[in-house]
């Protein structure tokens, strides 16, 4: 057996399009926030913490350290993660829309089938045409249930600019196909599944066409699916004959999650 990591990391060096900071608090640093905040917590406290007063001292520690602490302030859509309904509207096929902890978890962890779709320009978007010429490639008939990743291989950008604005989008009509074979899961080695904010603002400041902003992840208040975006090193991976795991971090009332993706095979 042969664990594969599928996912990028929550990274406040990394280029972002939203604010990421990680608070890191260290070993030396920990007796001290310790202190604060535990004495904070009453005007009396405070007081006595303002005079020079430590409940614990670092000599009371070994090595004179404390625990670390890391504080990470980051959307839910940063680093590899699933989206559910609530992210793409109030409601999905007139009812409400599910939040990222009812996300089923029997199906986060399933047959995993890999389509590459590697021709796929930037201001393009993968078709249902294109799913099926990659399904005969590889000699592979989908079964509900299988999570299916599409590699356009956009994953090489992260950490710059390009990231944003150099991958293909996932075309409605892919979509449907998915969702007519059972598909329940898919997820794409790209920041989003709609192609990039350039081209959609773009067509959409010259025809002032509301359908030209987000018509994928819109379509999620027409059928109900969950997608998994920035995924990673799908080149590893075989075209079918493996399971994988995309169970997401149980968050409340939130339209996505963070999880921890990751391919096994034999």
């Amino acid at each position: 057996m042969k664990l594969i990591d599928l996912s990028l990391p929550i990274d406040d060096k990394a280029f972002e399009v939203h604010h990421v900071e990680i608070e890191r608090v260290s070993h030396k640093e920990g007796v001290r926030k310790f202190n604060r905040v535990l004495m904070g917590k009453t005007f009396k406290g405070k007081l006595q913490h303002a005079f020079g007063r430590r409940i614990v001292k670092k000599e009371d520690l070994p090595d004179e350290e404390f625990l670390s602490l890391e504080v990470v302030h980051s959307p839910v859509h940063i680093g590899t993660h699933l989206d559910y309904s609530f992210h793409y509207g109030s409601k999905s096929e007139g009812r409400a829309s599910k939040t990222a902890e009812e996300i089923p978890l029997e199906w986060c962890y399933q047959n995993g089938v890999k389509l590459d779709v590697l021709h796929k320009k930037p201001n393009e978007a993968v078709t249902a045409k294109d799913l099926e010429e990659a399904l005969t490639r590889i000699k592979y008939t989908l079964k509900p249930l299988d999570i299916v990743l599409l590699h356009t291989g956009a994953d090489k950008l992260f950490g710059g600019p390009k990231y944003f604005s150099d991958y293909p989008g996932i075309d409605i009509s892919a979509i449907d196909y998915l969702l007519d074979k059972g598909i329940k899961i898919f997820g794409v080695d790209t920041m989003g599944i709609d192609r990039p904010y350039r081209f959609m603002l773009k067509e959409f400041l010259e025809t002032k066409d509301v359908k030209k902003l987000y018509p994928s992840h819109f379509y999620g208040r027409v059928r109900e699916f969950i997608h998994i975006e920035r995924l990673s090193s799908l080149e590893k991976l075989p075209g079918f004959g493996f399971k994988v795991i995309c169970f997401p971090v149980k968050i409340k009332c939130t339209g996505a999650a963070w999880a921890r993706v990751v391919a096994i095979t034999e």
